[in-house]
C-alpha cells in the first residue's frame, strides 16, 4: 500500500502531462534564422573544403559529404516550419 501511495503522486503528474502534450504539438515553432544561418554557415564551409589544396589527412571527402547531410537535415527541418 505504502508504494502505491509513492507511485499516485508520480501518475497524476504524468497524466497532467499527457494531456497537455497536444497543446505543445500546436504551438508556432520557432522563427528559424539560426537555421537559416547555419545552412548558410554550412554551404560556406563546403566551398571552402572543395577548394582547399590539401586533403585534411584524409579526411576531406568524409567531412563534404557530411556537410551536405547536415543541409540536407537542416533543410528538411526548416521545410517542416511551413
Amino acid at each position: 500500500m505504502k508504494r502505491l501511495l509513492t507511485i499516485l503522486p508520480w501518475a497524476a503528474l504524468l497524466t497532467i502531462g499527457v494531456i497537455s502534450v497536444p497543446k505543445l504539438a500546436q504551438t508556432t515553432p520557432p522563427e528559424g534564422r539560426h537555421i537559416r544561418e547555419a545552412i548558410r554557415e554550412l554551404r560556406e564551409t563546403r566551398r571552402e573544403l572543395e577548394g582547399a589544396a590539401h586533403d585534411y589527412c584524409g579526411h576531406k571527402a568524409d567531412a563534404i559529404r557530411q556537410v551536405d547531410e547536415a543541409i540536407k537535415q537542416l533543410q528538411f527541418a526548416a521545410d517542416c516550419r511551413r
